[in-house]
């Protein structure tokens, strides 16, 4: 017999490209910004001001306490780089949209997710 070997290569990279359908699976890496406050009033404040138009980077810039990253940008993210509550949130939100506040050991965040692969 001919060597069975080879079955099933690189199967699992192929479906880079279309991601029209299933995004929630296909989705690998999201480009997001995030705004962290220790006190959850601080961050609702901050909120409020996102959700009245302000932008979302000079807000995080006046407001975020990750001093790390000026205006909340972290960049793409893949999936198993954040703590589990953040990655669960930054990939369950569409492109654009702000997610709700949620907790996690550095405090409380709010997430805008600014694209998706």
């Amino acid at each position: 017999g001919k060597g069975k070997g080879g079955k099933g290569g690189g199967a699992k990279g192929k479906g880079g490209g279309g991601g029209k359908a299933d995004t929630e699976k296909a989705c690998t890496k999201v480009k997001v910004r995030h705004i962290l406050c220790e006190k959850q009033s601080k961050l609702l404040e901050a909120e409020t001001r996102v959700k009245n138009g302000e932008d979302f980077a000079t807000v995080a810039k006046e407001t975020s306490e990750d001093k790390a990253r000026q205006g909340g940008d972290l960049g793409w993210i893949t999936r198993g780089q954040m703590v589990g509550a953040f990655q669960d949130v930054a990939f369950g939100l569409s492109v654009g949209s702000v997610s709700a506040p949620f907790k996690t050991q550095f405090g409380w965040h709010i997430i805008k997710c600014e694209g998706r692969q």
